[in-house]
């Protein structure tokens, strides 16, 4: 197993942010009472095709190994254990004690933490993964503080990557499940405003347009800043699989030929198109500090 990067500093150091609000209590009880993170990414469709279209990305872009990768807001450490087993050295922080017990016990070094006042030093990683507090963090200007500890803790032309959650994945998704009247005036709110506090489907979440995505990146100075729809057009396919038939089997007609086969490689030609990155539900952006 590679060597990994301590994830226990005993005080915070200079990535200290005085007057950080606490992280929203919704979101721990969300993570804690009514979901399981550490299933997700696994028995769902639509997990699935996330977990390996990201590790496909991941594998593009991270540098070569052995090299450090901190995994902010890592959740369970699916991706971190994923990075681990190629031979990256991955430091975990994650605001959920649930994830960090999820996480060492799959052998990987997490740290409970907030995105936004980093407990490492400055460039001490060659690449960090920020996979959910872009869209848990409804400030911008909470979202600019954990931008810029990303950007600290990087290495001069280190990697960062980002996961956003589409704007219009509500409205889209709503339509799907023929949920939309029922749902109208949240889906409205968070069309407008990219937020709506009556949004029970997922605790205090943040739904990014595409451009203020980009301009965010490029507003903490990093640069080669591109952004790719990481689920893909077909990952509606999978969204809406997933809605009917909540976890039972497929139906046969379904299964001859594999759904998740079909949605990855839909996603693999939009990658080819540009002007189909809006169709994703979720966004993948990936930028370097200089």
């Amino acid at each position: 197993m590679s060597e990994h990067v301590s994830a226990m500093p005993t005080t915070i150091r200079s990535g200290e942010q005085p007057g950080v609000s606490p992280v929203a209590g919704e979101i721990l009880s969300h993570y804690t009472e009514r979901w399981d993170e550490s299933q997700r990414l696994s028995s769902t469709l639509k997990g699935n095709l996330e977990r390996a279209r990201l590790h496909d990305y991941l594998a593009q872009h991270l540098p070569a190994t052995p090299a450090r990768v901190a995994d902010i807001g890592g959740g369970p450490g699916v991706h971190a254990r994923w990075m681990q087993d190629q031979g990256y050295s991955v430091a975990l922080l994650d605001p959920v004690q649930r994830h960090i017990d999820q996480a060492k016990a799959a052998g990987v070094p997490a740290v409970i933490g907030d995105a936004r006042r980093l407990p490492w030093e400055n460039e001490t990683f060659d690449a960090a993964l920020l996979a959910g507090p872009m869209y848990h963090l409804v400030e911008a200007t909470d979202r600019r503080l954990a931008l810029r500890e990303a950007v600290r803790v990087l290495k001069p032309g280190g990697v960062l990557a980002v996961i956003a959650i589409n704007r219009a994945a509500n409205l889209i998704g709503a339509a799907l499940a023929n949920t939309l009247l029922q749902r109208g005036e949240i889906v409205e709110g968070i069309l407008k405003t990219g937020f709506s506090g009556a949004n029970e489907r997922m605790a205090h979440t943040f739904y990014h347009s595409l451009p203020q995505l980009r301009t965010e990146l490029n507003g903490v100075g990093l640069t080669r800043v591109t952004v790719h729809g990481l689920t893909g057009p077909g990952g509606w396919l999978t969204v809406a699989l997933d809605a009917h038939f909540k976890g039972s089997e497929l139906p046969a007609t379904l299964t001859e030929t594999d759904p998740l086969t079909t949605a990855l490689e839909c996603a693999r030609i939009a990658d080819e198109y540009p002007e189909l990155v809006p169709a994703s539900s979720l966004f993948l952006a990936i930028g370097s500090r200089e």
